[in-house]
């Protein structure tokens, strides 16, 4: 096995410098269909940044717009100060000198690793030295007489990386990179690549429908959805501070609790009362909640723990073992579910009926699409472990506590 160990020391971007890359309401597609509406982001120098969402949620075609595979529609595309792309203006894709890492790798069978790296570089007397300095800095210095068919995935990967790397490219794309392989190996490579870029200071943008992914390799994550773009955030930001049901249901999971707000504090739901220390406001447009209104309350299993003391009761319906924890899925009277986390020595058998007490830590509060109470949603996405960044957030956000009414 070999062990690749690069101290990462990212260097933040100043005060109000431009950004590395700027896509400004971007609207692309194939012939006549658009596939991508209106779409922004800014992507500072030496970060990364990633597209996450489902399959045809539009982010390999931006992936392809970016690289100068698909022509714009409308808006803009710069990199490094430079238009690329808009209406009218096609800049080639070796013009933009953009590095590109496919979902298959795309190495070639009959040329050598060594040759597979130095594939996009001129001929010249610092050709091999390029190419055997990119070799030690994926940790395959051995191996670059082999072909890629004596390779593992990861390897194989890795190559794809440096070979991509080699010219010096000015932004690196990836397509699923990690998408070919098993999920430990996924979750691994992922900080492995995560490493290796932010070594050469290299500006990249991913895309993937993986959130292992998304959260191993990536400073910033945008959520796509049917072409638009949802939020842009790092991960912690995404999984703590939602900007909509979407978001709220597709990263990580939880349930959205239906409620009465009682006053500007205080929720009522089935298991109690909920009572945050700053007036709740509407986490997909910041305003302000009356009395009185229905709303959906965001919990995540770590909001709910099992109490035998607690007066709430919840019937056991099912576990997944997660090593030092346990994710319980629970069953209230009226037929609501709720996920938990417990610790995984603490066993409780399934069917049983077990005390459970609820404190939110982020009052995540969306107003109710309908005056009709809607059987809560229950969203279990792709187990994500534990919850990703744990830092505070702002006062709106601050966890208060919850009694049983």
């Amino acid at each position: 096995m070999i062990i690749i160990a690069i101290m990462e020391t990212p260097e933040l971007p100043s005060a109000g410098a431009a950004p590395w890359l700027a896509v400004d309401r971007l609207d692309a597609g194939y012939g006549r269909k658009t596939v991508v509406a209106g779409l922004s982001l800014r992507l500072a120098r030496g970060s990364i940044g990633c597209l996450l969402g489902p399959s045809g949620c539009g982010k390999t075609t931006v992936l392809r717009a970016v690289a100068g595979f698909e022509p714009v529609l409308a808006g803009a595309i710069r990199l490094d100060g430079e238009t690329v792309a808009r209406p009218g203006l096609q800049l080639a894709p070796e013009r933009r000198r953009v590095g590109m890492v496919f979902q298959d790798h795309a190495l070639f069978p009959h040329l050598t690793v060594a040759e597979n790296v130095g594939f996009g570089l001129r001929a010249g007397p610092g050709k091999a030295d390029r190419v055997a300095q990119m070799l030690d800095t994926v940790g395959l210095g051995a191996l670059g007489q082999h072909h890629p068919h004596q390779l593992s995935g990861g390897q194989q990967q890795r190559v794809a990386l440096a070979r991509a790397l080699a010219p010096a490219p000015r932004l690196l794309l990836l397509d699923e990179p990690l998408s070919s392989l098993d999920a430990d190996l996924r979750e691994r490579l992922g900080s492995e690549l995560r490493a290796l870029i932010k070594a050469q200071g290299t500006t990249a943008l991913l895309v993937t429908h993986d959130q292992h992914e998304a959260f191993a390799m990536a400073d910033e994550i945008g959520i796509l959805r049917a072409g638009k773009l949802q939020q842009w955030g790092t991960a912690g930001q995404l999984y703590h501070q939602p900007a909509n049901r979407f978001v709220a249901e597709f990263i990580g999971e939880g349930t959205l609790l239906p409620g009465t707000l009682l006053d500007e504090r205080t929720v009522r739901l089935e298991p109690g009362q909920a009572q945050a220390e700053q007036p709740l406001r509407c986490a997909e447009d910041d305003s302000a909640l009356a009395a009185g209104s229905a709303v959906d309350l965001l919990l995540r299993p770590q909001d709910v723990a099992l109490d035998d003391s607690s007066p709430v009761q919840a019937r056991l319906l099912g576990r997944a073992f997660r090593g030092a924890e346990t994710l319980y899925t629970l069953q209230l009277a009226s037929g609501t579910r709720l996920l938990a986390l417990a610790p995984s020595h603490l066993e409780h058998a399934l069917g049983s009926r077990v005390g459970l007490r609820l404190a939110p830590r982020d009052f995540v509060v969306y107003r109710r699409q309908s005056a009709a109470a809607a059987p809560p949603r229950l969203a279990v996405v792709r187990p994500t472990g534990a919850a990703p960044g744990a830092r505070a957030w702002p006062a709106a956000r601050a966890a208060g506590g919850i009694r049983a009414s």
